[in-house]
């Protein structure tokens, strides 16, 4: 499928809104849905713990683990497709229709890497299968893909809601303009609410490039509405979106800074973590 949507599942608890999400952006765009769940080597990898066995019980206790090695694979295997038509059912009962699953065994990344060309966009959860107690870290899956990806990556908040309030935190690097052009341009983004906030001071070439932004949303039938509230950026952004019932928030992966090709934004890291709402990443 070309211009294909990436839903990212697995067995955590944000697998169903990943695919409620998915299912809400495929009715907007027409965007066809590809759910991808890969196993990881470690669930499909065979155990050697020879070294450990005495030499006279080897034979009989490689065989026995060899078969549980086997049935591990297998039921791993099983699980996976469970996953898969779950999510599928989801989807369809959404509405969407043009949607297909995949399992996979191998790397994450490599096999989204594959994927991505054709995609327009990829849907993850904000965190894993191994990390959904761990509240003060992120998934190490969504942190390597946004570091990777090309294209937007939706991140999905633990439940679905539906989305009529955008906010775009904007700071005047390339990643936030790509962000606002986007959004100007998607018909993901038709008829909803947009408004658009920078933190710092409304002058110079801040308040020049928020200008550019401002028309770019205009132009593409947005009367997006601009805001510059002084203070820290993770402090304003999570109260602009509580106190204003903010359903989706927009932003570069990386801000503006020297340390932006080495982590995620520290801003947008903090956002992803506090928020109670789905993320939109770009690069």
């Amino acid at each position: 499928m070309t211009d294909k949507l990436i839903a990212l599942i697995d067995g955590s608890i944000y697998s169903r809104s990943v695919c409620e999400n998915a299912a809400w952006i495929a009715g907007r765009t027409g965007a066809p849905v590809e759910l991808l769940h890969v196993l990881g080597r470690r669930e499909t990898a065979s155990s050697d713990l020879s070294g450990s066995i005495a030499l006279g019980a080897r034979t009989a206790l490689l065989e026995e683990l060899s078969a549980l090695d086997t049935e591990r694979a297998r039921l791993a295997q099983k699980r996976g497709r469970a996953i898969v038509e779950d999510a599928e059912a989801v989807i369809r009962a959404a509405g969407i229709e043009n949607v297909t699953a995949r399992l996979r065994s191998g790397d994450l990344l490599e096999t989204v890497a594959e994927a991505e060309p054709t995609s327009r966009g990829i849907v993850i959860g904000k965190r894993g299968e191994g990390a959904d107690f761990a509240r003060l870290h992120l998934g190490s899956n969504l942190e390597r893909i946004v570091r990777s990806a090309t294209k937007p990556v939706f991140v999905a908040a633990r439940a679905f809601r539906p989305i009529t309030k955008v906010l775009i935190a904007y700071d005047g690097g390339v990643a936030a303009m790509k962000a606002v052009d986007h959004v100007a341009r998607a018909p993901l983004f038709a008829g909803l609410d947009i408004r658009l906030l920078s933190v710092g001071t409304e002058q110079g070439e801040l308040a020049r490039n928020l200008a550019k932004a401002q028309a770019t949303l205009r132009a593409g039938g947005h009367d997006a509405r601009v805001e510059v509230s002084p203070g820290q950026p993770e402090k304003v952004l999570a109260e602009v979106v509580e106190r204003d019932g903010i359903d989706l928030l927009v932003m570069g992966a990386f801000g503006h800074s020297r340390i932006r090709a080495m982590i995620i934004g520290s801003t947008t890291s903090e956002m992803i973590r506090s928020c109670k709402i789905p993320v939109v990443l770009f690069r």
